[in-house]
């Protein structure tokens, strides 16, 4: 199988500086329709501890060279080029799974000296977060957010293809104890796993955590994903309705992908990320970064601007965040899935990060 067919393509090593033509002379991540980029998604790496069919092919993605990763050092300086010259408020670390990064710890704790005033979250399968929850607390993390589709065992083992549910589950419970809170389950819809939303809701009550569903989208590397198949928010909304009262509150912040809906009367509610059927486009405040430190302006756009070059080629600061600027500017309008002319990204989602 080829690089670009797993879901990373060959990147270019020079930077191409996108166009800034039209753009004011602001200095925070503005694009043409515009929205403001103030949450920050960084990847890691690109490996993972699970193969989740949603995300990843049964044999992982290709291995990237040490080399190719940006280092703890260079994710710091770019959250603080971020933080002091951009606006951006908010940094989500992704992966691949970011706790396979021996140096996780390092990274938060040199991204929170750079960036004091920016909350650092992680997005996780839990797997090792139980023995770790505790020091990335104390290096500067500030919350998680954890994968998990269902309780059930077997469910579990078949989606994820490793039988790894009890340590999933300890590691919600080491966030917890870490105080890593609130802890957020981000449970992908599935056909296969959608007769146990109900027992996962009431798990998620029981614990106090809350939960967000989202919708599937075209991101799997075994290009499966048909929306014909797919699980809706109406569908999912529909079901849980058979067993909860919920009452819609909608988005308090408009800029949130979650719609929410109280539970049996609050004050625990449930979220539904509904980025297939009720697209939240047009008020995306995101910008990611590879982990290989290209900047990716959408999901769902091949197009990237390299800052890893730019940072070991001797770049300032001022020149990082203008190439950053003009990435951000040429942001599509939306990721445009209810056109019959749809194209999926060639990365899948393991390779482009959470």
């Amino acid at each position: 199988m080829t690089t670009v067919s797993m879901g990373i393509p060959s990147l270019p090593g020079v930077v191409r500086a996108p166009s800034m033509v039209g753009r004011p002379d602001v200095p925070h991540l503005l694009d043409s329709f515009g929205r403001i980029a103030r949450d920050l998604r960084i990847s890691v790496t690109e490996k993972c501890s699970l193969r989740c069919t949603y995300c990843m092919p049964a044999e992982g993605l290709p291995n990237l060279e040490f080399e190719q990763l940006l280092t703890a050092e260079e994710i710091a300086r770019l959250v603080g080029v971020a933080d002091r010259l951009l606006g951006v408020r908010e940094v989500r670390f992704t992966g691949g799974e970011p706790l396979v990064r021996k140096d996780i710890v390092d990274i938060i704790a040199l991204t929170a000296r750079h960036a004091p005033g920016v909350e650092l979250s992680m997005t996780t399968n839990g797997i090792g977060l139980e023995r770790r929850a505790e020091r990335l607390r104390e290096a500067g993390l500030t919350r998680v957010n954890v994968s998990l589709d269902t309780i059930d065992r077997k469910h579990f083992a078949s989606l994820t293809r490793r039988d790894r549910l009890p340590a999933v589950l300890g590691g919600i419970d080491g966030a917890l104890a870490a105080g890593l809170t609130p802890v957020k389950i981000n449970a992908v819809l599935m056909r296969e796993t959608l007769h146990g939303a109900q027992d996962l809701v009431q798990w998620c009550l029981d614990r106090g955590v809350d939960l967000r569903f989202i919708e599937q989208m075209p991101l799997d590397a075994d290009r499966e994903w048909a929306r014909s198949t797919m699980v809706s928010a109406a569908e999912l909304l529909d079901l849980l309705g058979k067993r909860f009262t919920l009452t819609e509150i909608g988005r308090t912040d408009p800029s949130a992908p979650a719609e929410e809906w109280t539970v049996n009367g609050g004050p625990a509610t449930v979220g539904i990320i509904a980025s297939v059927t009720r697209s939240f486009c047009a008020d995306c405040d995101r910008t990611r970064l590879t982990a290989e430190g290209t900047v990716r302006s959408c999901l769902f756009s091949d197009s990237e601007t390299d800052l890893r070059v730019a940072l070991r080629g001797g770049a300032t600061d001022e020149e990082i965040a203008d190439l950053w600027r003009g990435a951000m500017w040429n942001k599509w309008a939306g990721h445009g899935m209810e056109r019959e002319d749809f194209v999926p990204p060639e990365r899948s989602m393991g390779a482009i990060g959470g």
